[in-house]
């Protein structure tokens, strides 16, 4: 069986690649110590208490947060349960499936949350929009938005009507 040649990245597409990997990784690090040290939370937490936040009576199905924060059952169901031992978020069994598990964010998760959110969207400003102008913003949104249909057409629907809402 002959193997192909890769069709390798042409230099500018490199360079991009390079510099979304080198921004990302900067951005979820500061992401990540911003949260540590100022509310002792991880980023992946604060994902969770934010989609809860927005949420209709502030709780989601397991597999819906799951899919609002782009990981696995299981990532979901390891934070949930730091989040239920900190008082933040409850499990409910669903009413009409026996099966199912809602996620609540309790009164305290919010008021955790409420606390987080302005050192939080600081440090996004900071390290990300304070470096761009307003039309490379607009452009940016655009360019990872169409990443994301391209990827996942069901999870850009989804984005696209919590916007929305």
């Amino acid at each position: 069986m002959e193997v192909s040649e890769p069709q390798w990245l042409e230099p500018e597409q490199a360079r991009t690649w390079r510099a979304y990997i080198d921004a990302s990784r900067l951005l979820q690090g500061a992401m990540e110590r911003q949260l540590s040290r100022d509310s002792g939370i991880g980023f992946a937490d604060f994902e969770i208490l934010v989609a809860l936040s927005e949420a209709p009576d502030r709780r989601l199905r397991m597999a819906d947060v799951a899919d609002r924060i782009m990981t696995t059952r299981g990532g979901v169901s390891r934070a949930l349960a730091r989040l239920v031992r900190a008082g933040w978020a409850e499990r409910v069994d669903c009413e009409d499936d026996g099966r199912g598990v809602w996620a609540v964010l309790t009164a305290a998760g919010w008021e955790k949350l409420v606390d987080t959110a302005p050192g939080h969207v600081d440090t996004v400003r900071k390290h990300l929009f304070d470096a761009v102008t307003p039309d490379e913003v607009a452009r940016l949104g655009d360019v990872l938005t169409r990443v994301v249909e391209h990827m996942d057409p069901a999870a850009a629907q989804r984005a696209a009507a919590r916007h929305r809402a």
